[in-house]
């Protein structure tokens, strides 16, 4: 579980997970993930092998639980 702040313009890189599911909620901010626009309050799932593109577009800020917690299950694309 973690809670992060993203600031408008970070580049965060596409990236994927081979086993973890994303669980999202983006607390504050708008974005724009897997080309669907996000703001204040909209959840959003990252499924395994689902390339994850965000796009910050104010500074968010972003509750994820990911799960299971893999450590090494991201892969830069």
């Amino acid at each position: 579980v973690s809670v992060r702040v993203h600031v408008k313009g970070e580049h965060h890189g596409a990236h994927t997970h081979k086993i973890a599911t994303e669980y999202n909620v983006l607390v504050s901010g708008y974005m724009t993930m897997c080309g669907q626009e996000l703001h204040t309050g909209d959840v959003f799932i990252v499924e395994p092998n689902e390339i994850a593109d965000p796009v910050f577009h104010e500074d968010c800020t972003v509750l994820c639980v990911k799960t299971p917690s893999v450590p090494t299950d991201k892969y830069i694309v």
